[in-house]
C-alpha cells in the first residue's frame, strides 16, 4: 500500500477516489439542506435524523472527515511534488499557454475552500457536537419545537457570513470545473467520452455551488 502512494500514478488515483467521495456527500448536503427553503418541518427531521442515526455519527462521518482530510493533504503532496519536477511554479510555466488558470492555482483556490470549511465546522459542528456530545441533549428540540432550522436561519443573518460563504462556492465551482475532468483522467477514461464527462462536470460544477449559495442568499432574505 506505501508502495502504491509513492508512485505518481497512486497518488492521482487517490486523489481522484476522494474527490469522488466528496462530491457525492456534495449532492446530499445540498439535497437536506434544499428543503430549508421548501419544509421547515421537513429539514428539521432530516437534520435530526442525519445528526442522530448512528450510522451516520459513527460510521460516516469519521469517514467524511478523513475523506477530507485525505483530499487536501494529497492534494497539497500532488502540488508539491508537481513543483518539484518542474523546478519552478505553475505561475512561471511556460505551459500556462495550454492550461487554464484554474488547473494552474488549485492549491490556491483548495486552501480558500479549506478555510471555508474551518469556518462552517465553527458554524454548524462543533457546537452540534457540543450540545449532543458534551450536554447530553440530543432531544434537537429548543423551546418545544426542533432548532435546526431557526439555526440554519441566524447563521445566515450576518451579510459577511453570507458574503463569505458565496465567495467560498464560486472558488468551488472553479475548483470543481477543473477537478472533475482531472479525476476521470486520472481513473483512466477513454478520450471518447471526454467531451461528455467536460459537459457532464461543467453541469454539476455550476449546479452545486450555486444551490448552496441559493440556501445561503435565501435565509438571508427570509428569516423570522
Amino acid at each position: 500500500m506505501s508502495g502504491f502512494f509513492k508512485s505518481s500514478i497512486g497518488r492521482k488515483v487517490a486523489m481522484a477516489l476522494s474527490a469522488f467521495f466528496l462530491m457525492f456527500f456534495l449532492i446530499i448536503h445540498l439535497a437536506v439542506n434544499l428543503t430549508s427553503i421548501f419544509s421547515e418541518d421537513l429539514f428539521n427531521e432530516l437534520s435530526h435524523f442525519m445528526g442522530t442515526n448512528p450510522a451516520v455519527q459513527f460510521a460516516m462521518q469519521p469517514v467524511l472527515i478523513f475523506g477530507v482530510v485525505f483530499h487536501f493533504v494529497m492534494g497539497f503532496v500532488l502540488e508539491l511534488r508537481n513543483r518539484k519536477a518542474i523546478g519552478v511554479s505553475y505561475a512561471k510555466n511556460n505551459g500556462a499557454a495550454n492550461s487554464t488558470w484554474m488547473s494552474r492555482n488549485m492549491i490556491y483556490s483548495g486552501l480558500v475552500i479549506l478555510a471555508f470549511l474551518v469556518l462552517h465546522f465553527i458554524d454548524f459542528w462543533i457546537p452540534e457536537i457540543n450540545v449532543k456530545y458534551i450536554q447530553g441533549d440530543m432531544s434537537g428540540m429548543h423551546d418545544g419545537e426542533f432548532r435546526y432550522f431557526h439555526e440554519l436561519q441566524h447563521k445566515f443573518l450576518s451579510p459577511a457570513r453570507v458574503g463569505a460563504y458565496v465567495i467560498a462556492f464560486i472558488l468551488l465551482a472553479l475548483h470543481l470545473l477543473h477537478g472533475f475532468t482531472s479525476a476521470f483522467q486520472s481513473m483512466g477514461s477513454t478520450a471518447g467520452r471526454k467531451k461528455a464527462l467536460q459537459t457532464f462536470g461543467k453541469v454539476y460544477s455550476i449546479i452545486i455551488p450555486l444551490g448552496f449559495i441559493i440556501v445561503a442568499v435565501y435565509h438571508h432574505f427570509n428569516h423570522h
